[in-house]
């Protein structure tokens, strides 16, 4: 009974954080402006340092599934903007930035409870979001305003990204049996994950409500296709993952997008109305997420 509690707790969680989140929405936008935008910071840091005190470094390979998954995102954005634009520009630019974001940095957490190999997850979070921010400028010039560049998105992603990982290898080398204690209790990383969801989708949630006064329709339309295009990389993904033999790692690397990137890029970058795709993305990728917890047996 204890872990049919503890499984339902967690399926339930994602939604509810995102209802939460939508409802708080005001409170919560005060509470990231006073803490001057660290708060989503600190939490993805606390997140992801208690699941990479689980890696094991020695284990990490680059594979072809890395390869195909990485070409599926950067194809598939291109793809996706070419056969949109009879929907509009906004709407071509709204299905691309949903391709072309990098994995989610939480992919690795929920990727673990799923029973992904973490390794193998760690090494493509860690090439994607990189690699991204070198190819990214390039497709973001092509469809938006042309003012991107390398610097500003690596500035976005190295230091949330590489941060966590040097310090929990860093305690796993220096402090052993605390990175073994942490390693033990990494389940946190999905409760911390879970608070870092209700900011996001907080703050989503009021730039939506403050600049949606006068195209509903494509606001729809953007939605619509961010949830085709969702369910369509998981889908994929988890094609690509299972001819390598972990068709959950697949789907996570490929399916879970680093949202909070995506909405930036498309505001700074795009028509700022495009940035509606990944904000709707956040809710569909976290109702996929919860499902596949449901139907992972502890």
């Amino acid at each position: 009974m204890k872990g049919l509690s503890s499984h339902t707790l967690r399926t339930a969680s994602m939604p509810l954080g995102m209802i939460v989140g939508a409802l708080l929405c005001r409170q919560i936008v005060l509470l990231d402006n006073w803490s001057d935008g660290w708060l989503t910071p600190v939490l993805i840091f606390a997140m992801l340092f208690f699941t990479y005190c689980r890696v094991d470094i020695t284990k990490m390979r680059v594979t072809m599934m890395h390869f195909w998954l990485f070409a599926a995102q950067i194809v598939g954005s291109m793809a996706l903007y070419t056969l949109c634009l009879p929907l509009g520009e906004t709407v071509a630019q709204g299905a691309m930035i949903c391709s072309l974001a990098p994995i989610a940095m939480a992919a690795v957490v929920i990727g673990g409870m799923l029973g992904a190999n973490i390794e193998n997850m760690t090494t493509y979070s860690l090439l994607c979001n990189v690699a991204t921010a070198f190819v990214a400028p390039f497709i973001l010039s092509w469809v938006g305003n042309g003012e991107c560049t390398l610097t500003q998105i690596l500035t976005k992603v190295a230091p949330l990204l590489v941060a966590p990982f040097l310090a929990g290898q860093l305690c796993r080398f220096a402090l052993p049996k605390v990175a073994s204690w942490v390693a033990g209790h990494s389940l946190v990383s999905f409760y911390i994950w879970l608070v870092s969801l209700i900011v996001v989708v907080g703050r989503t949630t009021a730039f939506v409500i403050d600049h949606s006064a006068t195209e509903m329709t494509t606001e729809i339309i953007l939605a619509a296709v961010a949830a085709v295009v969702c369910v369509a990389q998981f889908a994929l993904g988890r094609k690509i993952g299972a001819k390598y033999g972990d068709k959950i790692a697949g789907g996570q690397s490929l399916g879970q997008k680093n949202t909070v990137l995506a909405v930036w890029m498309a505001q700074s970058f795009l028509n700022p109305l495009s940035s509606v795709a990944p904000t709707a993305y956040i809710v569909w990728q976290n109702i996929v997420n919860s499902y596949q917890i449901y139907k992972k047996k502890d």
